[in-house]
């Protein structure tokens, strides 16, 4: 059976949620980073990126391409629970849906046809309910595989579809210019041009031992990538290693009371989706990149398996406070790994308490609050710690 993937790409995402919620926004170039001229730009409307501004462009410099642009504050728990609300309505046209971004989702809809229809019926029933529900809109991409999916849906936006066939992957990955390609960075391009490779078609006339030189392993991927071919699996998070959570900041930073906060909330996040796959972990994993690229990744595993965020945020935290923070920050994130079923939580507790006592009573408030932001959204309810960050 012919795999079939399927990637989506909300349009704009975080500019159009505020255009979204503020209509007087609606038509005009929304810039989402806050107007500090330290900051970056997380976000910029089709309207902004007339001018050239694109995202990570510093605030200053976009003030000066975009004069007449309007800044905005980032919201990231308003964007997140618009978020979940696509990821939603995605699960209910595959079982297998692997979250990459806040904003971005593939879907295996091999062997679906019965169920749902053609792929480019499916692509225009995703596109349809998510406008008709959310009033958002996002490019869609249907490929045989993951590469050429994401490829497609970067090439007709905003609000476009694209279908590559399989008989057309070869072609159309060859003809396809090496900075369009999932993964690679300017210094990539840079590298390869000195080489005068200009489309993966030109990595296949290259000599292996050249390309491994200027790119490393990745060099690999790329030849693969230029024969349309690309055999990673959709992964839908039930069936994956982990379950993480990571944010890149708008600027570097190594207050130990900003790191913590974000760690905090992205416990929050990642323990919500344990809890909501009946899943638990045994393994806590904190992951950092310093302003020069440089990852770090610290990593604890523990007896008793937990979906409670209470639980896996305090294992992040003592791993953050072993860290060396002489250095500033791009990135943190937490990964939660060791699944197991979730069980009854009568065969949790133990006789005497501890710390399987302590970790279910902060599951049972964890999973109210859950049913809350399900129900009310994710500003119904938060912890008190993370009020003042509002």
């Amino acid at each position: 059976m012919e795999t079939i993937v399927l990637h989506i790409d909300m349009d704009a995402f975080y500019a159009s949620v505020e255009q979204l919620d503020h209509p007087e926004l609606r038509g005009k170039p929304v810039l989402v980073g806050g107007s500090s001229n330290r900051g970056v730009v997380s976000a910029a409307s089709y309207e902004a990126r007339k001018f050239g501004v694109r995202s990570a462009m510093p605030i200053f410099q976009a003030k000066k391409r975009c004069p007449d642009g309007i800044f905005v504050p980032v919201r990231m728990s308003r964007y997140q629970e618009m978020s979940n609300q696509v990821m939603e309505i995605l699960e209910r046209y595959s079982p297998t849906v692997e979250q990459v971004s806040i904003d971005e989702a593939y879907l295996d809809l091999t062997g679906l046809e019965r169920l749902h229809g053609s792929p480019e019926q499916i692509a225009r029933r995703i596109k349809d309910e998510i406008r008709s529900v959310l009033s958002l809109s996002c490019s869609v991409g249907i490929a045989p595989n993951k590469f050429l999916a994401k490829v497609a849906s970067e090439s007709n936006k905003p609000d476009g579809m694209t279908i590559i066939p399989s008989r057309e992957a070869e072609e159309v990955a060859e003809s396809l210019p090496v900075g369009k390609v999932p993964g690679v960075g300017k210094k990539t391009v840079d590298r390869l041009a000195r080489l005068k490779v200009i489309t993966l078609r030109d990595l296949l006339a290259l000599p292996e031992s050249a390309l491994l030189k200027a790119v490393g392993k990745f060099a690999y991927t790329l030849l693969e990538y230029a024969k349309g071919k690309d055999d990673s699996p959709v992964v839908s998070h039930t069936d994956a290693k982990s379950i993480s959570s990571e944010e890149t900041f708008e600027e570097n930073t190594n207050d130990l009371e900003v790191l913590r906060k974000v760690l905090l909330v992205q416990a929050e996040e990642v323990g919500r989706r344990l809890r909501k796959n009946a899943l638990k972990g045994s393994t806590v994993t904190l992951k950092l990149r310093r302003a020069d690229f440089v990852r770090i990744t610290r990593s604890i595993s523990f007896s008793e398996a937990s979906d409670s965020t209470n639980t896996l945020y305090g294992h992040a935290l003592r791993l953050l406070e072993a860290v060396d923070l002489s250095e500033k920050f791009r990135l943190i994130g937490i990964a939660v790994s060791g699944f197991a079923k979730t069980q009854s939580a009568a065969a949790q507790l133990k006789l005497f308490g501890g710390q399987s006592r302590r970790d279910e009573s902060w599951r049972e408030v964890e999973k109210a609050m859950d049913s809350i932001k399900d129900r009310f959204g994710r500003e119904a309810i938060k912890r008190g710690t993370l009020i003042e960050d509002e």
